[in-house]
């Protein structure tokens, strides 16, 4: 009895206002993450939307390419070989995040604008979800950012919005479908509860899901994760050892922060009768001068104070000479880098 004369005190536009109140502070917090990220690459810094500039945000997406899921890795990959679709990519996004965020703070067309801003916390998920060094930071974005749009989805924009002040001037716009899921008329009470039961069961399986793959902790044992956010690995692969003693290997920094570049300080081939050749150093740095063919044009492999560098994503053909006459005989060899924290990646080198 007492929740029926409850449902009775507040009407539909009653209860629209007061949820749109209720979550203000959420839309308009979530408009500014978005409109703040358009606005900094459009006007205040132009430069990570100019290919030419060393912040240019191809570099973040190459960054993710390691961990991206869903096979969203070779699609960067590709795209990361065409410079005009990367440049075109990069200015979508940038647009998306524009204009979402300018129609959560205003609250016009409020739930188009969240629809664009859930596509933008799936799409930070599913790319960099994986990164963090102490914490995954992209995670704990995208899975707050899509909570907080499902809620405003649900909720409308309320009061204090350009939704609101057009269904003032025309009332008749409450009943159109386009508006009403589009714009952000009062849903009925069977739908604002359908709604928001069904988008608070997708936001709690969209964290937990893709927390316990990045760490674990829920249906597993806690874990680093399938690519480590903060210790660099190094896959080498192809490697072939000629007889005069030269190396060619295929490196990529596939696992690591990109805060922060990794940097090699030793190379060694070793065979049956022990160690061929090492570069170390100045040595390493000049062995390596000249021959690195990145396959990226971005985050690349280059020679470094201690040798070699790499900044994360960053995947290259690597050629080394010999700085003494070697004689390769048949056996078994293998190319090893070591890192300057002392971790060591190997690969079978095949004779050529």
């Amino acid at each position: 009895m007492a929740r029926h004369a409850l449902e009775q005190t507040y009407d539909q536009p009653t209860v629209f206002r007061m949820s749109g109140a209720a979550v203000l502070a959420v839309r308009l917090v979530l408009g500014w993450i978005y409109w703040g990220g358009g606005t900094r690459r459009f006007i205040y810094a132009p430069q990570k939307l100019d290919p030419h500039a060393h912040s240019w945000m191809a570099n973040k997406l190459q960054s993710g390419m390691p961990g991206a899921v869903l096979g969203l890795g070779h699609v960067l990959s590709a795209i990361l070989h065409h410079p005009a679709l990367v440049y075109d990519l990069l200015v979508l996004v940038s647009a998306v995040e524009l204009i979402s965020g300018l129609g959560l703070i205003l609250g016009i067309l409020t739930r188009a604008s969240v629809i664009l801003s859930l596509a933008l916390s799936v799409s930070l998920m599913l790319v960099f979800g994986w990164q963090g060094a102490t914490c995954i930071d992209e995670w704990t974005m995208a899975a707050s950012t899509f909570a907080m749009g499902c809620t405003i989805f649900v909720a409308g924009s309320g009061l204090w919005s350009v939704d609101s002040w057009l269904l003032r001037r025309n009332p008749s716009l409450a009943d159109a479908g386009w508006f009403r899921w589009l714009g952000s008329a009062p849903f009925t009470a069977r739908e604002t509860e359908g709604l928001g039961k069904g988008l608070a069961i997708i936001a709690a399986l969209f964290m937990l899901v893709f927390y316990n793959y990045y760490r674990g902790s829920i249906f597993t044992k806690f874990h680093g994760g399938p690519v480590s956010p903060s210790k660099h690995h190094i896959s080498l692969s192809h490697a072939t050892l000629r007889k005069d003693g030269r190396v060619k290997v295929l490196a990529y920094l596939d696992g690591g922060t990109p805060a922060a570049p990794s940097h090699v300080v030793k190379v060694a081939v070793e065979g049956p009768n022990g160690v061929v050749e090492v570069w170390k150093g100045k040595a390493l740095e000049s062995a390596v001068k000249g021959h690195i063919k990145n396959v990226y044009r971005y985050n690349k492999f280059v020679p470094g104070l201690f040798g070699l560098k790499a900044k994360m994503g960053a995947k290259a053909w690597i050629t080394l000479h010999p700085t003494k006459v070697v004689h390769i005989k048949a056996g078994h060899y293998t190319v090893l880098f070591e890192n300057i924290n002392g971790k060591t990646f190997t690969a079978k080198a095949a004779l050529s």
